[in-house]
């Protein structure tokens, strides 16, 4: 275990699983987060016992998908997008997370599954500043599984 390091946050794809194929900029993102599972508990008085709660866990909680990018124009992503808001097609799509080495290699792949739309936003238009139109796609999902690199 010599040669373990921790991974770099910053190289990563994300691939879209749509019936129409995103192109090559759809797999890039600024930011991705919403990664994260918890679980819900009840809890359970038992009777006499005052001194603790029985915490009982009940449900798995997934948080939504939050993935932003400079704004493009023409994109099978948004386009999947557009059809669930203004014509509410919903079409869930599996998504997958690939945080990558230095060679491009897998590292380890989040496959987020049964993904919908959920929000859609693009930043503020500011004429007194000089930045890119940032888009930000929310989506409500099943759960996601691990999966090791190759």
């Amino acid at each position: 275990m010599s040669d373990y390091y921790p991974p770099w946050s910053f190289y990563y794809k994300v691939e879209f699983m749509l019936d129409s194929k995103p192109g090559p900029a759809d797999a890039r993102f600024q930011t991705v987060s919403g990664l994260s599972v918890e679980y819900d508990f009840e809890s359970f008085k038992e009777g006499g016992e005052n001194r603790f709660e029985h915490k009982l866990p009940v449900r798995t909680k997934y948080a939504d998908l939050v993935l932003k990018r400079g704004m493009l124009m023409g994109s099978a992503v948004l386009d999947w997008f557009t059809a669930a808001f203004r014509d509410r097609e919903f079409s869930p799509a599996d998504i997958n997370v690939i945080l990558m080495n230095e060679q491009g290699q897998s590292l380890r792949t989040w496959n987020v599954a049964h993904a919908i739309p959920k929000k859609w936003l693009i930043s503020d238009l500011n004429a007194n500043e000089n930045s890119v139109v940032i888009e930000t796609m929310e989506l409500s999902y099943r759960y996601f599984s691990l999966q090791d690199g190759q």
